[in-house]
């Protein structure tokens, strides 16, 4: 008994390798393998990505960093200039975007790198605002996303010259409204600063504009992206204080000394804000 098991042991043996020998050329096994590189191809795509978006969003927030020193300069020309040489760095580094994102589907990526196209619509705006008094575009953005690469085939591009075509990059308008919507906490800060050094102009000219912003989001309502809604309460209170603060320059500005003024505008809180009015 225990010899035919013995004499049978090695032909199990050899049909396990037949087996293992045909599994390595199934058509199965192969197609597995091919959904394995896709699928390792597609992740480090999106690693590449997140890190690519990571260093948007530090360039961003140090452009803002920058640009908060305007109300405190006495030339204000030269912050601006140094925060467009910023931005452009920036540029480039979505340029970069747009290339991983080349013959890809958008959508499929837009969670690895939406934090710091967000970011970069908010300084992007932030640099708008101070220059020229208004809210930038949608089509403004996008207009400066614009890159020259090497030409690699592709459908959608279209070639200039010889070896080079035009790569764009398209600011989502869910991205855009939340870099918007993150503007007004950076325009309540300039409200602060500018309150500080004396400029009693600047708050109430920020009151109407976040007015405008807030009336206009108060239209999208519920259709709009769901981080709208969170982001809305924020907007309310950063009008809320900056109503505040032209409440108190109009009626106590007098009687308050320059000096003091931010003091006083930085210690009130927004205690007229329902704290359930940011639920939409």
């Amino acid at each position: 008994m225990s010899k035919r098991e013995g004499e049978g042991c090695p032909r199990r043996n050899a049909d396990a390798g037949q087996d293992m020998s045909d599994d390595s050329s199934s058509p199965v096994i192969a197609a597995f393998k091919v959904f394995q590189q896709e699928l390792d191809t597609k992740h480090d795509k999106h690693e590449r990505l997140v890190k690519i978006s990571r260093d948007v969003t530090i360039e961003s927030k140090r452009t803002i960093f920058l640009l908060h020193r305007v109300t405190s300069v006495p030339d204000a020309e030269v912050i601006l200039n140094e925060a467009e040489v910023k931005l452009d760095g920036v540029r480039q580094k979505i340029g970069q975007i747009a290339e991983e994102l080349r013959g890809e589907d958008l959508h499929q990526f837009h969670r690895a790198f939406t934090p710091g196209i967000q970011e970069y619509v908010e300084a992007a705006s932030f640099l708008h605002y101070i220059r020229h008094r208004r809210l930038i575009s949608l089509e403004e953005i996008n207009a400066r996303l614009v890159f020259m690469r090497p030409e690699k085939g592709s459908a959608e591009a279209v070639v200039p010259a010889a070896g080079a075509q035009v790569l764009t990059f398209q600011v989502t308008p869910s991205d855009y409204l939340l870099g918007v919507a993150d503007l007004t906490g950076e325009l309540m800060r300039m409200c602060i600063s500018s309150v500080g050094n004396g400029d009693i102009d600047t708050p109430f000219q920020l009151s109407q504009f976040l007015r405008q912003i807030h009336d206009g989001f108060s239209y999208i309502g519920n259709t709009g992206p769901y981080e709208v809604s969170k982001k809305l309460h924020v907007l309310r209170q950063s009008l809320g204080k900056v109503e505040d603060a032209c409440y108190a320059l109009r009626v106590r500005g007098s009687e308050i000394p320059k000096h003091m003024l931010a003091d006083v505008f930085s210690s009130r809180s927004a205690a007229l804000i329902d704290p359930d009015e940011g639920v939409v």
